[in-house]
């Protein structure tokens, strides 16, 4: 599978956790691509953390506006309705309690929900952003991400990276799968109809509870 096939396996299973009427976060890169993938009869509320409420779906090409950006410095598009402000009000939404979803990506996540998404040490990648707000901050989070990176394993029996947060993330949708966090450890709720339970597995440091009910996710 293509990591743009993976990507939009993600973002399509991620959009169907957006619930009518929510205030939503989308981090940088996969995660925006959330807002592609809304129902029409579905209304939510994106907020970006660099200013402003009503993002919508990525700008075609060729009609991007280069003064309007996300918190990564994509181009992207405005809703009707929309409202811009400054960086204080922003992380007062955030801080307040006002986003109901924030989704973000990740370099690692664990089994007890930790995650680490900002630095690798050694390398230069971007920093942390308006992250460690957001995952205090909003009701839910949620971590989209490609499954493993370079073939290593990216979810965890425990993070190796700087965290991020500690406990914070609900949810984490990847290509192979949907899995939740609970108290007992990492249930997995949905696997890819492609993929094996074994395959999951092998690709999984943490270890996975397998439900009896097992779904099959919805990758078309």
């Amino acid at each position: 599978m293509d990591k743009k096939k993976m990507k939009e396996i993600i973002a399509k299973r991620v959009a169907k956790e957006v619930k009518d009427g929510d205030v939503v976060n989308l981090g940088i890169g996969l995660p925006t691509m959330v807002a592609n993938y809304i129902p029409e009869d579905v209304d939510v509320i994106f907020q970006s953390e660099n200013g402003f409420v009503g993002l919508g779906p990525s700008p075609k090409e060729g009609e991007e506006d280069k003064d309007l950006i996300n918190a990564g410095g994509q181009p992207v598009t405005i809703k009707t309705g929309g409202a811009f402000f400054d960086s204080a009000t922003s992380f007062a939404i955030i801080r307040g309690g006002h986003v109901d979803a924030t989704v973000l990506g990740a370099l690692q996540v664990d089994e007890k929900g930790n995650l680490a998404n900002w630095m690798i040490p050694g390398k230069m990648v971007p920093g942390m952003g308006g992250a460690m707000d957001l995952v205090t901050g909003a009701r839910k989070v949620i971590v989209a991400m490609t499954h493993t990176a370079k073939g290593n394993a990216k979810i965890l029996k425990e993070c190796t990276l700087p965290l991020t947060a500690e406990g914070q993330v609900n949810l984490i949708v990847t290509e192979m799968g949907v899995m939740e966090v609970t108290e007992e450890g990492l249930v997995l709720k949905e696997i890819n109809p492609e993929v094996t339970i074994e395959e999951i597995k092998a690709n999984t440091e943490a270890d996975l509870i397998i439900p009896d009910d097992l779904k099959k996710m919805d990758i078309d």
